[in-house]
């Protein structure tokens, strides 16, 4: 037997019972979140006569609030009961997607989107520190990559059934329930999970208060919210987020209106998720290998060269090269950026690690869906394609001029 086959058999199981469901619970926060998400544009112009740049600002209030519930999801997370903190606030997810049922005007659908991203926010914080938490030590970094794997099969299959049934029976109250029943089927799939125990010293169990008294994390210290260690691997991402918010939240009216493509964003995000599939299956290898800094160069190297296309090609071509690329990108380069922040950090620091990584997304993304609603209404939507690529080229910048090296200089793993 050669040393591969000896390292081979030796490593533990990935895919245990409990990693399983929640990855699949996971992909439950994502298939009801992006069933509505290429929509709701449409939905606020049909039903309210909204305007691109209302679009922009009533839409980035949900991830305004999800970044601000991020902010406090991680110390959350690392010192309360794990169970109670996910199942409550992927309970509160589900449920505000009945809301939509109700938001009868622009002001009250404003408030219950904007309201929905603080249970999004805590829930995609708990959930993905508690895969952390039942993944095996040798097998973290590659089982950290397959569960991104759930966001982007959720990502691929929902848009494109969500503008089927728009397209079929055009009433968005469906969709809306259908987005609801998902996220609760998740919730009852999270429900049968063994949580991990807290952890032990040889005094016995440790509360999360001890751990940060511990540490030295005290609970009005920066460091307890967002990991410090990890700004410039934030800021970066942040960059790097900013010209998907633009795409992610334009790409349907701009297909419909500028190319004449009605089916244009659903065939859009199923190419980007089977790249984004592709590209993670290709990459864990690699990652179990250790090799975060390549996967995270090549997979943003290959991004911006998405981004110039969609900028550059106003046609057929530029949207589904962007599709192509961006999915073949981001797909190495997430995982690797998200071990990176876990990396950086503590083992009783992992839900504010992740609270880090996403709160830095979703900083990115509600700042493109801002600044592209306005760019958008003012310039046109060239000039919004412009400001995200040169976004995302000043990130990839970043990263080679100053994040590499500060991240060898930090890391603890």
């Amino acid at each position: 037997m050669n040393s591969s086959t000896i390292e081979h058999t030796a490593l533990p199981k990935l895919w245990n019972a409990n990693y399983t469901k929640v990855w699949t619970a996971n992909f439950m926060i994502f298939f009801s979140f992006m069933l509505v998400m290429p929509l709701l544009p449409l939905y606020m112009t049909e039903e309210f006569g909204a305007g691109k740049h209302t679009i922009g600002v009533v839409l980035s209030g949900y991830t305004v609030t999800a970044l601000f519930a991020r902010l406090f999801s991680g110390y959350i997370v690392d010192t309360f009961n794990r169970r109670t903190v996910l199942l409550l606030s992927y309970g509160l997810f589900a449920c505000f997607f009945l809301g939509y049922l109700i938001g009868g005007s622009m002001i009250l659908f404003a408030i219950v989107r904007t309201m929905h991203g603080a249970p999004f926010g805590t829930t995609t914080v708990a959930n993905s520190t508690v895969a952390i938490d039942v993944l095996p030590s040798v097998r973290r970094a590659e089982g950290i990559g397959y569960y991104g794997l759930a966001n982007n099969l959720g990502t691929a299959i929902s848009p494109t059934i969500g503008l089927f049934l728009y397209e079929a029976v055009g009433n968005f109250q469906i969709i809306f329930l259908l987005s609801f029943f998902m996220a609760a089927l998740g919730v009852f799939i999270n429900y049968t999970v063994s949580f991990p125990e807290k952890t032990k010293t040889g005094t016995g169990t440790l509360t999360g208060t001890e751990l940060a008294t511990k540490t030295g994390a005290g609970l009005m210290r920066l460091d307890r919210f967002f990991l410090v260690k990890s700004w410039s691997v934030g800021l970066m991402l942040a960059a790097l987020a900013f010209p998907y918010g633009v795409i992610s939240t334009y790409i349907a009216i701009y297909a419909k209106e500028q190319l004449g493509l009605t089916k244009g964003a659903g065939a859009y995000f199923l190419v980007l998720s089977v790249c984004l599939m592709l590209s993670r299956l290709t990459g864990g290898k690699s990652l179990r290998q250790g090799k975060v800094i390549h996967n995270a160069a090549i997979g943003m190297s290959i991004s911006v060269f998405g981004y110039l296309c969609f900028a550059s090609f106003h046609n057929f071509f530029g949207v589904f090269a962007n599709a192509v690329l961006l999915g073949l990108g981001n797909g190495h380069m997430m995982p690797a950026v998200q071990n990176m922040f876990v990396n950086l950090a503590p083992h009783n620091r992992r839900g504010t690690a992740n609270a880090s990584f996403l709160t830095s997304w979703d900083l990115g993304v509600g700042l493109g869906v801002l600044v592209g609603g306005i760019a958008v209404e003012l310039c046109g939507y060239y000039a919004a394609f412009w400001t995200a690529f040169v976004m995302n080229a000043l990130g990839v910048a970043f990263f080679f001029a100053y994040v590499k090296k500060h991240y060898n200089l930090n890391k603890l793993y």
